[in-house]
């Protein structure tokens, strides 16, 4: 890509941020023998969790599957695949249906910041409930946009440590909703491997041009 990232015919230095995620791929063969720690893992959660949601639901769960014996149960209902239990921490991405009756206790700690003063919270709930209230496909369509930007930013986060990451929905949804227990609101969006990789990886595929893909209005 170059040193520099052009938009409107001025340039922006890049850095260490946007060089891993133009460096970025799909990892396909990881370290088998590598381990991340729970604070490592609670660290890529954290940055998963500062990517947006609408009207600050936080509608997403994460579980990261990391030991011999639990990657060995979600393998099978992952069609096998071999990242399973090579990558050191597999996360099953979790979006839960948008609910925004939910709205006033998200908003409390940013109340208490002193970010937004107490009577604005109502203001973001009725709109909230207006787009979702009876609304199944919006409560749908809000869970697995909010779990893609949650898994977005772990994949950047993974990548700017130095790890190999790769989404996956090659999985059985039902099997997968019973092995974790999850609730009537939570879809299972995707899969994520995560974990030091190994010899044998392509490197970035190439994208298409951005002339194909962008138009200004």
């Amino acid at each position: 890509m170059g040193a520099e990232i052009y938009q409107g015919g001025r340039a922006f230095p890049t850095n260490a941020v946007t060089e891993s995620m133009l460096t970025r791929r799909a990892t396909k063969y990881y370290d088998a023998a590598a381990s991340l720690s729970g604070d490592q893992i609670r660290q890529l959660v954290r940055i998963g969790t500062s990517a947006p949601t609408s009207f600050h639901l936080q509608n997403w769960r994460f579980i990261a599957v990391r030991t011999a014996e639990a990657k060995a149960r979600l393998r099978p209902i992952a069609w096998g695949q071999p990242a399973i239990t090579d990558a050191a921490v597999t996360f099953v991405i979790i979006g839960k249906l948008a609910d925004a009756s939910t709205i006033p206790a998200r908003l409390a700690p940013v109340v208490e910041a002193g970010i937004m003063p107490a009577h604005v919270v109502p203001e973001w709930e009725r709109p909230a409930r207006g787009l979702y209230d009876d609304q199944p496909q919006r409560q749908r369509d809000e869970a697995v946009r909010s779990a893609t930007f949650g898994a977005a930013a772990i994949i950047a986060a993974a990548s700017s440590f130095g790890l190999g990451s790769t989404p996956m929905i090659g999985f059985d949804a039902d099997a997968v909703h019973r092995e974790y227990g999850l609730g009537g609101d939570e879809i299972p969006v995707m899969l994520l491997t995560v974990g030091p990789e190994r010899a044998g990886n392509w490197p970035q595929k190439p994208r298409m041009p951005v002339a194909d893909v962008l138009s200004f209005a």
